[in-house]
């Protein structure tokens, strides 16, 4: 009988935990599963795991594995004497029974045979395969919530080994939550692609990206919006309706505003997942008209003729 390193097949020390067995196991069965893995050999490794995890993660097969001692991996080898007397209790005490030799059979089939059934390692449940998505939401969704259809295809086959492989279509609607964040990734839970023998199905992680906005730019849950304002808006001061996500508000400009300055508007930003709200910003931009008439000159010279005011200080 040829020895198989089952803890080596899955990259794991033969004092791991169950827990560190299972993480192992799922790690590399995604990864040489059939409808993922591109390795030439992935299904004969797939295989290899899932025969080394039937006997781990099962107690009883276990101790009895680690009665057989270690040897390098593919070298002949012979049960020790009595070994399977307490654990296998199918006849194999001492090697031979009725005509039994331990060279007739796979280590694998004197395993399977603890629980009867000789296709246990091909049989082992696999979570399906994870998948990952994105979808584009406009501020005005992100703000209220929404709704979305996704439509994408997964694999999906049957018994592993018989290369029964097809796409096929996956269409489903999901609720985007207010209070998301762009480039935020979602989990929904299941709905990847299908589980084999009774594995769970795999997640869905769904990015979600805020579409351009012609008025508001996004900084975590604040918004900033350009505001356009007359020089003497600016001087003077005055009171300007500002678009919002949920409509106009009145923002008082202060006298002597420069160009450049952040003007906050308390809880008008998209939400928060406590209910609270981030805030808009907006940013003054002074801007002059495009043609002066001869009375608008006339004045801005006059302005220039009394004023005191330097804007360089620094430059003296």
């Amino acid at each position: 009988m040829k020895y198989k390193d089952y803890y080596q097949a899955l990259g794991v020390k033969p004092t791991a935990t169950l827990d560190e067995i299972k993480k192992a196991y799922r790690k590399l069965a995604h990864q040489y599963h059939p409808d993922v893995s591109k390795d030439p050999k992935g299904e004969e490794k797939f295989k290899e795991v899932a025969e080394a995890y039937s006997t781990l993660k099962d107690p009883e097969k276990r101790a009895a594995y680690d009665e057989l001692g270690h040897y390098p991996a593919g070298q002949e080898f012979r049960p020790p004497p009595n070994w399977g007397s307490q654990s296998a209790g199918q006849g194999f005490a001492g090697g031979n029974a009725q005509g039994f030799s331990f060279d007739d059979i796979d280590l694998s089939d004197l395993f399977a045979s603890f629980s009867g059934d000789q296709q246990q390692a091909q049989r082992t449940a696999t979570a399906g395969q994870d998948y990952e998505l994105s979808t584009d939401i406009s501020l005005e969704d992100a703000h209220a919530g929404s709704t979305v259809e996704l439509n994408f295809t997964v694999q999906e086959q049957g018994q592993p080994g018989q290369g029964q492989v097809k796409r096929v279509p996956h269409t489903f609607k999901t609720r985007i939550p207010k209070g998301v964040t762009n480039g935020q990734k979602l989990l929904l839970r299941g709905k990847g692609g299908k589980g084999f023998n009774g594995g769970r199905d795999g997640n869905l992680y769904l990015t979600i990206n805020f579409i351009p906005h012609r008025l508001f730019r996004v900084k975590d849950h604040d918004l900033l919006i350009d505001l356009p304002i007359s020089p003497w808006e600016a001087a003077l001061g005055a009171t300007i309706k500002v678009p919002t996500l949920t409509g106009a508000v009145n923002l008082k400009i202060p006298a002597s505003t420069s160009s450049g300055q952040k003007l906050r508007i308390a809880k008008r930003g998209l939400p928060k997942k406590n209910e609270e709200f981030g805030d808009l910003f907006a940013i003054t931009q002074i801007v002059l008209p495009p043609k002066l008439s001869e009375q608008e000159q006339a004045l801005l010279k006059q302005l220039s003729e009394i004023s005191t005011f330097d804007p360089r200080p620094n430059f003296e």
